[in-house]
């Protein structure tokens, strides 16, 4: 079993059929990854990341994102940075462990079934960050997919 369970895929928020940001998360973060126009300096592409609120635009134009974000960040360890032609957005959570739905409130929500699958891996990998012996890490790992069966395939039981 890995050390530590990587988002198994990004996440797209798609709004009148184009793809307006993809994003992950992990126990301590959430990644946003917004595709930038060509042709247009990297120089003027800006990001402002507040405790409940990020901002990200072209400067001298209105924001291409303005919205809320889902819960708390700690803005001291949260930051953005450019990678080829993508805006990187690194927002540490302020409540490590906590499940987003979607990195800005209202936009992008993920279906309760990707939701519970989400919290799931989350609640796998803390219990591997918390160092607990190899052995209890596997029995609650195939106990969490026991439930999981058991809850997605009902029929099969009775």
């Amino acid at each position: 079993m890995a050390e530590k369970l990587a988002p198994e895929q990004r996440h797209s928020f798609i709004h009148n059929g184009q793809k307006v940001f993809e994003w992950d998360q992990t126990l301590e973060e959430v990644n946003m990854y917004i595709t930038l126009p060509p042709n247009v300096p990297k120089k003027l592409f800006h990001s402002k990341i507040d405790s409940k609120h990020v901002q990200v635009g072209i400067k001298g134009n209105p924001p291409y994102l303005d919205h809320d974000l889902t819960s708390p960040v700690k803005t001291d360890c949260s930051f953005w940075t450019l990678e080829d032609d993508v805006m990187h957005i690194t927002l540490q959570k302020r409540d490590k462990g906590q499940t987003w739905s979607s990195p800005i409130v209202g936009q992008g929500q993920l279906d309760p079934y990707t939701t519970d699958l989400e919290q799931r891996r989350l609640m796998l990998q803390r219990f591997q960050e918390e160092d607990l012996p190899k052995e209890l890490n596997m029995k609650v790992y195939f106990l969490a997919r026991l439930v999981w069966i058991r809850e997605n395939f009902r029929d099969c039981f009775k």
